[in-house]
Parts: structure tokens; sequence; C-alpha cells
């Protein structure tokens, strides 16, 4: 089930119908209250959340969602008419997984919502556990460690680190990540990879100076000397 939070009703009669034809379930939404009162009976999959909702910011429906322990988990996909860099900079540091500009493609909606469901599927095992110079990652539980100190990332962020932690010291194209954290979906030239890079080195603080920047290629996990 996705949730779909957008003010315009064309915009969002657009998306639901584009999920609904490509087998996704849907529920729409035009106001905050209306949503969480819905997320309080059942929790969807995912949620497809404008920014600029009559009477409220969406970065705010947004944190909130984050705040929340039962909610801090669903995987955003941020839908908006804003295309500044630091308004996706903004989204993503707050929890967003993905940041789709408007107007955009029904293909790729649709693509971006199924890159996002399969990255966030859970990972098993019980000794799935990784140790790297003050993190622990448990894979299992998607439970991240810096310095003894549980750390929150989103789905998307914690992909990462994962995958920068299960080759450290080998340097990582953003092609590469970009294959293997978005599944191919999105174009290499896109600051993507680079922007969720900055949200959890940020998030990582002292420990975020593990993840260096190779340039002109991409990005290692490296032991601080």
């Amino acid at each position: 089930m996705v949730y779909i939070i957008e003010d315009d009703i064309n915009i969002r009669e657009l998306e639901s119908y584009a999920l609904r034809r490509s087998g996704f379930e849907t529920r729409e939404f035009d106001s905050p209250a209306e949503f969480f009162r819905a997320v309080n009976d059942v929790l969807p999959s995912l949620v497809l959340l404008d920014l600029m909702l009559p009477g409220a910011d969406g970065l705010g429906v947004l944190a909130n969602l984050k705040s929340d322990r039962r909610t801090r988990s669903l995987p955003v996909i941020i839908v908006s008419a804003k295309t500044k860099e630091l308004d996706r900079v903004k989204g993503l540091d707050i929890g967003a997984d993905d940041y789709i500009t408007k107007p955009f493609s029904i293909a790729e909606l649709v693509s971006r919502v199924r890159a996002v469901l399969r990255r966030t599927r859970h990972y098993t095992g019980e000794d799935a556990v990784i140790i790297f110079s003050g993190l622990r990652l448990d894979i299992a539980r998607r439970e991240v460690f810096v310095d003894g100190e549980p750390l929150t990332l989103t789905y998307t962020e914690f992909e990462l680190l994962l995958l920068l932690s299960r080759f450290p010291g080998t340097v990582l194209s953003r092609v590469q990540i970009l294959g293997e954290v978005w599944g191919g979906e999105y174009d290499a030239e896109t600051r993507t990879v680079d922007m969720h890079v900055t949200s959890l080195r940020r998030k990582l603080g002292l420990r975020g100076r593990l993840i260096i920047t190779v340039r002109g290629v991409g990005y290692m996990l490296k032991e601080q000397e």
C-alpha cells in the first residue's frame, strides 16, 4: 500500500493511476491530518509526499514521521516542484529516501517507487554484524551504533553505509554505488550519491571522517590514521 499526500488533485490522481496500473494499491490524501489518521490505523509500505501542502509544511510532516518510533523506518519519497539542491538536501537530511522533482514521467515515478521498495528489504541472519572503527552494523536488525550509541538512519543511508563497510579500503565509484544501492535506476551523472554521503557523514559525526572522497572516482570507508 502506497499513501499519497498531494493537494493537487490532478497530480494526486496521476500518481495513483500510474501506481495502480503497475500493481500497487494506493490511498490518497490532500491534508496531513487525514494522512496521520490513516497512518495510525494502517502503516503503508511507502509514502509519496508533496512539500507544499495547504496550511502545512511537507518537511514538517516528514520530521513528524521520522521522530515517531512507529513510523521512523517508513520509506518516504518526496515529490515536489522545488528543484533547488538545498531543498533536496533538507529532505534527505530529515530522512527522505528519495526526491522526485515535478514535472515527472509516470515511468520514472513507478521506477523510483520500485527501487526504494527493493532497497528497503530486510536482511536476515543472526550473525550478520559488521564492526569497523567505532561503527557497528547489525544487518539483521538494521541497527547502527557509533561508539556504542544508537544512530537512526534512513533505509538508503543504511544501505550506503552497509555497502561501504562491506568493502573497507576499496574505492567504490559513483556508478558502482548507484548500481548497488539504487539498482541502477539513476543517471550516473546525478549528484544523488554525493548528497546521501553528505547526509550520512553529518549523522555519523566525527566518524563521518571514515568515509573518504576519492576525487573524480567515488568513495571508500577507511580507518582513521
